[in-house]
C-alpha cells in the first residue's frame, strides 16, 4: 500500500445500524424507530439505543446502476439491492448537526447510515427530511477533499500544491500551529452528481485563488458576534450549503483528482489562504472508506479517537437567515 489513496475497489464497507436502534425518545412517534419519510415527524427527538449493535454493510455497484450488497457483508444477501429512501438532518442539544441516510433492503429491512458522528445518550431533533436522495457510493458520502492544484499553507508560510505534499511535511494549523501531516489520500472520481466539485471563486471568502472542494467539505467561518441559533461564533459550513450559483457554484463534468489530508487531530488548515477542515479520523468516518484503505488508516491511527473541531455546524437554513453577511470579512491567512 502506498501513501496515496487509489480509486475505490468494487466492494466498499460502511457501518450501519438497524432502523430501530435510532428511536424517538420524545415526540409524536415516541418509542418508534426511524421510519420512512412519510411516517416521521419533524420536531421528534431521537436517540441511539445504548444496546445498539453496529453492523458491517459491504456494497458494490449494481449491474443496472445503484448499489447492491457485496460478498462479505454482515447484513443482507449478496446481490440484494440497497435503496436509499431518505436523508434526515437532525440537530443536537448543543447545535451540532448530524445527517442520517435511511436505506432499505428487499423484504422491507431498513438500515441507517450515520453520515455524521452521533453520541450515545445525546438527543437529536429531526429538522429536515429529504426524500429519495441522489444516489451515491456510500463510502464517499462524506468525502472531505481538495481538488488537485489547491495551495496549502506550510508551517514556514510557503504555499505548496496539495498533490506535492507528503507525510511528515509540516502544515500550518489554526489552533495548534505547525503540525506534521500523517497521511495523504487520493481518489479520482467522475465529477457528476454528489461528486461534482464546489468552486468558491477567488475573493469570495478572502481566498487568493479559486478554492475547489468536495460538496461535504466544511469551511471554517468566523462571526465577530455570535448570532441566535449558533452555539459559538465559529462555524463549520459544508461547501454545498454555500452555493449561490454565482460566486460559489457546482461544476459538473469530466473527472476530478481529489486529495484528503489527515493529522493527529481534526485540524483547521489553510487552503488558498482560507481556513478549512482536514479529514476527521474516527470509527464513523473510517467505516465509510473502502475496506483496503480503512485497514491502513486503522494501522496508522490506532484508537481512531479524533474529535470534531470545536465549532457550530451551520446548515443551509441558518445561512439563508444570515443572508450574504456570513460570507463577508471572513479572515484568511496572509500569503
Amino acid at each position: 500500500m502506498t501513501d496515496d489513496l487509489i480509486a475505490p475497489g468494487p466492494g466498499q464497507a460502511c457501518q450501519v445500524l438497524a432502523a430501530d436502534d435510532i428511536f424517538v425518545s420524545l415526540g409524536v412517534n415516541q418509542g418508534d424507530g426511524l421510519a420512512g419519510p412519510d411516517e416521521v415527524c419533524p420536531g421528534d427527538i431521537y436517540t441511539i439505543d445504548p444496546a445498539h449493535r453496529p453492523m458491517r454493510l459491504v456494497v458494490r455497484p449494481g449491474p443496472e446502476g445503484g448499489q447492491v450488497v457485496a460478498e462479505g457483508s454482515a447484513v443482507g444477501r449478496p446481490g440484494d439491492a440497497v435503496t436509499a429512501e431518505a436523508r434526515y438532518d437532525l440537530m443536537g442539544d448543543e447545535g451540532d448537526r448530524v445527517a442520517l441516510l435511511l436505506m432499505a433492503l428487499p423484504g422491507g429491512e431498513r438500515l441507517v447510515l450515520p453520515l455524521s458522528p452521533m453520541a450515545v445518550g445525546a438527543e437529536y431533533t429531526l429538522v429536515q427530511v429529504e426524500e429519495t436522495p441522489e444516489p451515491a457510493a456510500l463510502s464517499d458520502m462524506l468525502c472531505v477533499s481538495f481538488l488537485r492544484g489547491t495551495m496549502i499553507t506550510l508551517a514556514s508560510g510557503a504555499q505548496c500544491a496539495i498533490e506535492a505534499l507528503r507525510p511528515g511535511d509540516r502544515v500550518l494549523t489554526r489552533d495548534h500551529g505547525p503540525q506534521p501531516l500523517r497521511w495523504v489520500g487520493k481518489a479520482t472520481l467522475k465529477a457528476v452528481g454528489p461528486f461534482a466539485p464546489v468552486v468558491i471563486t477567488a475573493g469570495t471568502l478572502g481566498n487568493a485563488g479559486d478554492l475547489i472542494v468536495s460538496q461535504h467539505h466544511r469551511m471554517f467561518l468566523y462571526q465577530r458576534e455570535r448570532r441566535a441559533g449558533a452555539a459559538t461564533s465559529e462555524l463549520l459550513v459544508q461547501a454545498r450549503h454555500l452555493v449561490d450559483g454565482e460566486r460559489i457554484f457546482i461544476r459538473e463534468g469530466g473527472f476530478a483528482d481529489w486529495f484528503s489530508l489527515v493529522f493527529d487531530r481534526h485540524e483547521i488548515i489553510y487552503a488558498e489562504g482560507v481556513p478549512a477542515e482536514s479529514l476527521m479520523v474516527s470509527e464513523t468516518t473510517v467505516h465509510r472508506l473502502p475496506a483496503e484503505f480503512s485497514e491502513e488508516v486503522r494501522a496508522r491511527f490506532p484508537g481512531l479517537s479524533q474529535n470534531q473541531h470545536f465549532g457550530t455546524e451551520a446548515g443551509r437554513a441558518f445561512l439563508e437567515e444570515m443572508g450574504g453577511a456570513i460570507l463577508s470579512r471572513n479572515p484568511r491567512r496572509p500569503r
